[in-house]
C-alpha cells in the first residue's frame, strides 16, 4: 500500500468529556454573550453532550472544546435570526415610522430603543393612517396636507383662467389681485397646486335646520316641512336625515341656485357663462374662491408641521432589534440551540475527517465517516430550522388573532345548543 503525502497519523487531539466554563470566552469568535454567566455555564456544558451523542466514550472525536463553544454560540445567534425574523412580521405594520437604531459589527444596538424584540407593542393605524391620509386630502374628507384658500377677481370678456399662474404670482407676492396677504406666501414655489374645490357663489345665512321652508329636500316628498315648527322638526327627525340634507343644500348651491358653472383642466378654469354675461359685481360675487394643496413632489422630504416619520422604520432592517438576551431564552429555545449546536459540531468534525478519505493504522487503513456526518449535519440543522420556523409560522399575531375567533365562535356555538336554565320561585 502506498504512503500518504503528507503522512497522517492519528489526530492527538481528542475532545475531553467536560468543559471548562474559564476557557469559553476566550474560545467564542463573536464574544456576544461572553458577559452573561449563563451563556458561559451553557457552553461548557454543551462539551459534554457532544460528547456523549458522539459516541466519546467509545471512538476518538477529532473535535477540541473551542469547537463546541463556538458551536454553541452560532447556535444562539441562528435561534436569535430566526426569532428576530419572525416578529419583525409581527410588529413591523405597528412600528414603520417609529424610532430606528444604530448597531456594530455584532449586530448589538448602538442607539436606539432599548429590547424592542421583547416587547409587545400597541396595536396601532399607524400604517393604515399614513396611507389614508394622502387619500383623505385627494378626497376632500381630511387628511394632514394644509389645504389653502385663494382667490382672484373674474375679468369682464376673459372666461378662461390660469390658476397655477394666479396662485403663484399671489404666493411670490404674498398679496392677491385685491392686496390682500395670503397664508400661502413663500410656499408654492415651483411646485404644482392641486386646486380641491371652486366657489363661485357665497353660500348665504341658511335657515336653523337647513331650511325646511325653503325647498331644500327632506323626508317625505322632499319639498317641504312646512307643518312642523323648527324645533319639533329637530326633534322627530332623525340624525341621518339631517346629514342628507346638509348634503342636498350644497348640491342646490352648485345647480339649482347657480347662475353659472366652471370646468377645470390641468389647473385651467373656464366659467360659464362668461362674465361678461353676468354681472358679479351687481350680486356682490365679485370673486372667485378656490381650495388647493401643494404638491410634495418630493417623497423623502418631511414634514415640519407633521410627524410623517420619513427618516424611520421603513422595514425589517431598520427594526431596531438586538440578538436575543441568552437569558429570555426559554427551556425550548435552550433545547433547540443544543441540539443545533450538536449538528454544527457534527459538521465540524465532516470536514476534518475528510482532509483524507482512509486513515492508515498498522496492517490495514479504515475509511473514515466524513461523507456520512457532513450529511447528517447538512440534514438535521434544516430540518431544526424549518420545524422552528414551521412552529413560528403558526403562532404569529394575525394566526392567534384568527384562532381566538374560532376559539370564540366554539363556545358560542356549545352556549347556543345549551338549554337556557328555569328559575323557579
Amino acid at each position: 500500500m502506498s504512503a500518504l503525502s503528507p503522512k497522517s497519523q492519528t489526530s492527538t487531539i481528542i475532545l475531553t468529556s467536560t468543559g471548562t466554563t474559564d476557557d469559553v470566552a476566550a474560545a467564542v469568535p463573536y464574544g456576544m454573550y461572553t458577559a452573561s454567566a449563563e451563556f458561559i455555564t451553557g457552553a461548557a456544558t454543551q462539551v459534554n453532550y457532544v460528547y456523549k451523542k458522539l459516541g466519546g466514550d467509545v471512538v476518538d472525536i477529532e473535535l477540541t472544546p473551542s469547537n463546541v463553544y463556538a458551536a454553541y454560540e452560532e447556535a444562539v445567534l441562528e435561534y436569535s435570526y430566526i426569532v428576530n425574523l419572525h416578529q419583525s412580521e409581527n410588529i413591523l405594520s405597528d412600528v414603520l415610522g417609529q424610532t430606528t437604531g444604530t448597531f456594530d459589527h455584532r449586530g448589538e444596538r448602538i442607539t436606539g430603543p432599548e429590547n424592542v424584540n421583547l416587547a409587545y407593542p400597541r396595536f396601532q393605524f399607524s400604517y393604515a393612517r399614513k396611507i389614508g391620509d394622502a387619500v383623505a386630502t385627494s378626497a376632500g374628507f381630511g387628511g394632514t396636507t394644509r389645504i389653502y384658500s385663494g382667490s382672484f377677481k373674474p375679468v369682464t370678456n376673459k372666461q378662461d383662467y390660469d390658476l397655477q399662474t394666479i396662485l403663484s404670482s399671489a404666493s411670490e407676492t404674498g398679496l392677491d389681485d385685491a392686496g390682500t396677504a395670503v397664508d400661502f406666501a413663500d410656499k408654492i414655489g415651483g411646485s404644482r397646486v392641486i386646486i380641491t374645490k371652486v366657489f363661485y357663489i357665497s353660500p348665504r345665512a341658511m335657515w336653523r335646520f337647513y331650511g325646511y321652508y325653503g325647498g331644500v329636500g327632506v323626508v317625505g316628498n322632499y319639498s317641504t316641512y312646512g307643518q312642523f315648527a323648527d324645533d319639533s322638526t329637530f326633534e322627530i327627525i332623525p340624525t341621518w336625515q339631517n346629514k342628507l340634507q346638509s348634503i342636498m343644500y350644497e348640491d342646490s348651491i352648485y345647480t339649482r341656485t347657480s347662475h353659472y358653472s366652471f370646468e377645470i383642466k390641468d389647473n385651467m378654469l373656464r366659467l360659464y357663462p362668461s362674465p361678461d354675461q353676468f354681472a358679479f359685481s351687481d350680486t356682490g360675487l365679485d370673486r372667485i374662491w378656490v381650495n388647493f394643496y401643494i404638491d410634495q413632489t418630493d417623497a423623502w422630504e418631511e414634514n415640519s408641521r407633521y410627524d410623517d416619520s420619513v427618516k424611520g422604520i421603513n422595514n425589517f432592517n431598520t427594526l431596531p432589534f438586538d440578538n436575543l438576551p441568552y437569558e429570555n431564552i426559554n427551556a425550548i429555545g435552550k433545547q433547540w440551540i443544543r441540539k443545533y449546536a450538536l449538528a454544527l459540531c457534527k459538521e465540524m468534525l465532516g470536514q476534518i475527517r475528510g482532509k483524507f478519505t482512509t486513515m492508515p493504522i498498522p496492517g490495514e487503513s479504515v475509511t473514515l465517516n466524513h461523507s456520512e456526518l457532513l450529511s447528517q449535519a447538512k440534514e438535521e440543522q434544516q430540518q431544526l430550522k424549518d420545524k422552528l420556523m414551521e412552529i413560528i409560522d403558526r403562532i404569529n399575531y394575525n394566526e392567534l388573532a384568527k384562532a381566538d375567533a374560532e376559539v370564540t365562535e366554539a363556545a358560542a356555538q356549545a352556549l347556543r345548543q345549551s338549554p337556557l336554565p328555569i328559575f323557579v320561585g
